[in-house]
């Protein structure tokens, strides 16, 4: 009588990179079982899929980078059946223990599903929120760029000639942009009609900027108000607020568990700095900083202009604690008020068309 040999769940790890992909495959007990590098496209995905099939049950894969360079495999492996975890570096000290390579990459992401560390779900990356992420990074690269423009314009500026500089040098960047756009080159020397054409250039990089923000920030106002109406009419929150919140929470609201777990990702969560008889908690300086930044903005909005907070700001202040404690105090504060706003907004936005 033959003997079925009976299949077993299995586990696979993925480390992630931009035109190649690892995959180690290890059983319930942590044995490597098969170690295969796939390329970055979709025949590449089902075989790595088969392939890890082949060993057993395959039913949880945990990849690195599933916001980035694993997000395509993450979304195969999802429409497949297939259970998803996001998966972070590993340590740097169990890095210098062991040395780093791709496939031991790899299996380091398929032990921490099945040790039970990696628990993350990753961002569905699919609906209206993934949209103001797009405009997100192209926003902030152009104010970036748009910084940089005024900056190299009034240095040029500040060591010009005399003449030059009492003309251009303006304190506000629109009346110096614009007079630079209103230069004239006549019987100049070479320096200043370099000059001058290098100055208009700059100008009409920094308009041509200012309008592509104009653009961008009314994208990002509609898509505010279609995924955030709740949140938008919390005090403080404007749409590139609403925005960096959502983009932290992800498209699929079931990712966050309570309000903690929110904190925990924008960087607000409290940490433990007590030292003998000195109880205290200290900044936390992990999480997305950009969306701890919004949290930042909200916070001193409503510092200059809400009652509520500035009552609560003047308390503290007479029981002893620093500003940096009541700013702390007050992100944690406003993510506990905006996680059930956001947790309606997203659920909304995943049932609309």
């Amino acid at each position: 009588m033959v003997k079925v040999k009976e299949l077993v769940e299995v586990v696979l790890g993925v480390d992630t990179h931009l035109d190649v992909h690892v995959g180690v495959v290890i059983d319930p007990v942590g044995r490597v079982l098969g170690t295969r590098s796939i390329e970055t496209c979709t025949d590449g995905y089902q075989a790595l899929l088969e392939w890890a099939h082949s060993f057993g049950f395959l039913l949880r894969a945990g990849i690195e980078g599933t916001g980035t360079y694993g997000a395509g495999l993450a979304r195969h492996l999802q429409e497949a059946g297939i259970e998803v975890l996001e998966v972070n570096r590993p340590d740097r000290a169990r890095r210098r223990r062991r040395g780093k390579n791709d496939p031991t990459d790899a299996e380091n992401a398929a032990r921490a599903v099945l040790s039970g560390e990696a628990s993350a779900r990753p961002k569905a990356q699919s609906g209206v929120v993934e949209a103001m992420r797009a405009v997100n990074v192209a926003r902030r690269s152009a104010v970036k760029a748009r910084t940089q423009t005024l900056n190299q314009l009034r240095g040029l500026l500040v060591s010009a000639p005399q003449t030059l500089r009492e003309q251009l040098l303006k304190p506000k960047a629109a009346a110096c942009v614009a007079a630079c756009l209103a230069l004239e080159t006549g019987d100049d020397s070479m320096l200043l009609q370099t000059l001058k054409s290098t100055l208009r250039l700059l100008a009409r990089r920094w308009q041509a900027l200012t309008e592509e923000l104009h653009e961008l920030d009314a994208a990002l106002d509609r898509l505010a108000q279609q995924a955030a109406p709740s949140l938008v009419t919390r005090f403080g929150v404007g749409a590139q607020t609403a925005a960096t919140l959502l983009v932290t929470a992800g498209d699929n609201p079931g990712r966050l568990r309570n309000d903690a777990a929110l904190a925990a990702l924008c960087g607000v969560s409290p940490l433990e700095a007590s030292s003998g008889k000195v109880i205290r908690h200290r900044l936390n300086r992990g999480g997305d900083r950009q969306a701890n930044n919004a949290l930042w903005t909200i916070a001193m909005v409503r510092m200059r202009s809400e009652p509520r907070t500035r009552a609560y700001v003047e308390r503290r202040t007479q029981e002893g604690r620093s500003t940096k404690e009541i700013h702390r105090c007050l992100k944690r504060y406003i993510v506990r008020e905006l996680y059930p706003l956001i947790i309606k907004d997203l659920q909304a936005a995943s049932t609309s068309p």
